[in-house]
């Protein structure tokens, strides 16, 4: 089974997308906003995928804040990690918004919050998923 790693710091979000992933998309999901724990987690290949929230208040990482655009930098400019899809997740969804938000971090999607369309958000991804 498929697990994605959702890195998000408000905790009704994380368990709405947790709720979707399992049950429509017959996934296994991962919580945490600890960017020492996506390090290790995405390290380890213990995910398939990250769901990255684009503004995460209260992330740290070795001293500095950090959001979720530099964590999926960091993710990408490393040898080990940098072909794990990552799909930033955002409330931020002004025009020119995804664009920029996916050049500057080098995610491989983008989804917009709130998500109402859980049926889209499965395929969306599924799509970008490796297969076995």
């Amino acid at each position: 089974m498929k697990t994605v790693l959702i890195v998000e710091d408000d905790p009704v979000n994380a368990r709405v997308f947790s709720k979707i992933l399992t049950k429509r998309g017959g996934l296994n999901a991962k919580h945490t906003e600890n960017v020492e724990e996506v390090m290790r987690i995405a390290e380890a290949g213990e995910a398939d995928l990250i769901l990255m929230d684009v503004s995460l208040a209260r992330s740290v990482y070795k001293g500095k804040a950090v959001d979720g655009i530099k964590i999926t930098q960091m993710l990408k400019s490393d040898e080990k990690t940098k072909n794990l899809p990552i799909i930033l997740v955002t409330a931020h969804a002004m025009a020119g918004d995804r664009e920029a938000f996916l050049e500057q971090s080098g995610a491989d999607g983008y989804i917009s919050k709130p998500v109402v369309d859980h049926q889209l958000f499965v395929a969306q991804i599924k799509e970008l998923l490796p297969s076995e």
